[in-house]
């Protein structure tokens, strides 16, 4: 096994902000190992149909007013493809200092580096609800996934339910590809929305083309409500319709036969925790964050962040921030970084970035997810799926003194100890423990990751004797 040297850079993840990282890496003349755990670049925003998908959809199609994006990001990993060592299908499933654990094909393998780029993106957020687990219940994110990469709806009849931007978005692409939008219901009031437009108009294009799908839904009768209480998604062994509490307090019920349910996005931090990064809580998007510098550096030398892995912020900040954490390697390196007329330099990217920040503070405010409904959720509502713990359990525990800090609910309860690892019911188990003991959410802990952090099968893993098998890759001097 040959040892790492200091200019083994490993990038996990081939969105927006891997792919400009790497761009701007190949750019100064190295040669970074890019890993992704999807089959075709471009991440969930750009995300691809996969090679013999059986049906063809433009770009103008599957992207929108994103299209000319898409292309671009889609061109430019293209164009680097000889350029780096790209490992599609591979899961990072576990970090330590110097080397990733990864999976592709059913092998393992350790990747050594001695600087990592985390761009890990982020997940649907969920609030949970009774009738939540059904068959037809798919997150923001899946119904997009399914659209895009499969090519088909998740129903005959979808709602949209949650709040956030990807709810207009997912909902105008599905309305707009011929399937049947029966309802997009709002948590998030019209009025908060409203009072938080001067900070979304930092970013003006965006914030247009967010009003843009509005509009459209409504001009192809689309029915829409705003400031709505999700009851209940009912049906026997699939969604048949769902219950809501209008924001004029009348009840009724809309018949569908799927549901697509997101209250924004989440984070992927599980590569980042178990690097050792520091993290904080961050009160703007109501989650544990990594702490990063303005350039992307982690509280571990050689560990970069960049994307929405690091704080959602969308994919034109991701590109920016995957460029930027690239530039401050170079810099951690002593490389000279290559002038490129057409690429913004360190100063800009970070004063375009904060802009966007504003925009993101806006958003924030505008789509924040319902509060305090954890106190309200009935004893058998499922929190954790892998596991089937359900909010009486947990009460259970924590009145009976048992745990009053997240782990120690997990180490009891099991939540957070199946396939996601945390990552869907990780939030409910705080918000629940925070109703119950009246902390606020950020002093009752925050659930550790622990590899895995996807299921992986366990026979890559062992020999017949169960000798544990590490494949060390050898750098290519």
């Amino acid at each position: 096994m040959k040892t790492s040297t200091p200019s083994r850079i490993v990038i996990v993840g081939a969105g927006p902000a891997g792919i400009r990282a790497a761009q701007t890496l190949v750019a100064a003349g190295l040669r970074p190992i890019v890993i992704d755990e999807n089959a075709r670049s471009g991440g969930q925003i750009y995300r691809q149909p996969a090679d013999g998908a059986g049906f063809s959809r433009t770009k103008a199609a599957l992207y929108g007013f994103e299209a000319k994006k898409a292309d671009a990001v889609h061109r430019a990993m293209a164009e680097l493809l000889q350029r780096i060592d790209y490992r599609s299908d591979t899961l990072a499933w576990s970090c330590e200092p110097g080397r990733l654990d990864t999976l592709r094909d059913g092998r393992e393998a350790g990747v050594p580096w001695s600087h990592l780029i985390i761009a890990s993106g982020a997940t649907d957020r969920i609030v949970p609800m009774p009738g939540w687990t059904l068959p037809g219940v798919y997150t923001l994110g899946g119904a997009q996934v399914a659209l895009k990469a499969q090519g088909c709806a998740i129903g005959r009849r979808t709602v949209f339910a949650g709040t956030g931007p990807l709810l207009y978005l997912v909902a105008y692409q599905y309305a707009k590809a011929g399937a049947q939008v029966a309802a997009v219901l709002d948590t998030s009031a019209f009025a908060r929305q409203v009072s938080s437009a001067p900070k979304l108009l930092n970013r003006p294009r965006t914030f247009a083309k967010g009003v843009y799908y509005v509009a459209w839904l409504k001009a192809h009768g689309v029915r829409m409500e705003h400031g709505v209480t999700l009851a209940a998604i009912e049906g026997d062994k699939a969604v048949r319709y769902i219950r809501l509490r209008s924001a004029d307090g009348k009840e009724h019920a809309i018949a569908c036969d799927a549901v697509g349910l997101g209250y924004g996005l989440r984070p992927e931090t599980q590569l980042a925790d178990l690097a050792g990064c520091r993290f904080a809580f961050d009160a703007l998007s109501r989650c544990w964050l990594p702490e990063r510098d303005a350039a992307g550096r982690s509280s571990v030398p050689g560990v970069y962040l960049a994307g929405d892995g690091a704080g959602i912020a969308g994919a034109d900040a991701a590109e920016l921030a995957g460029r930027r954490a690239a530039l401050a390697v170079l810099e951690d390196l002593g490389i000279a970084v290559p002038r490129d007329a057409h690429a913004p330099d360190a100063n800009a990217i970070e004063t375009r970035l904060e802009r966007m920040a504003r925009f993101r503070a806006g958003i924030e405010q505008a789509f924040a997810p319902p509060a305090n409904c954890a106190a309200d959720w009935p004893d058998d509502l499922t929190l954790c799926r892998c596991e089937e713990v359900d909010a009486g359990t947990l009460r259970s525990c924590i009145r009976n003194g048992f745990a009053g800090e997240l782990n120690r609910l997990k180490a009891l309860t099991r939540i957070g100890m199946g396939r996601c690892q945390g990552r869907m019911c990780g939030e409910s188990a705080a918000a629940l423990l925070s109703a119950e003991t009246g902390k606020p959410v950020h002093e009752v802990g925050r659930l550790r990751s622990q590899a895995p952090i996807k299921p992986i099968p366990i026979s890559p893993m062992l020999f017949d004797d169960g000798v544990r098998v590490i494949e060390e890759e050898a750098h290519d001097e």
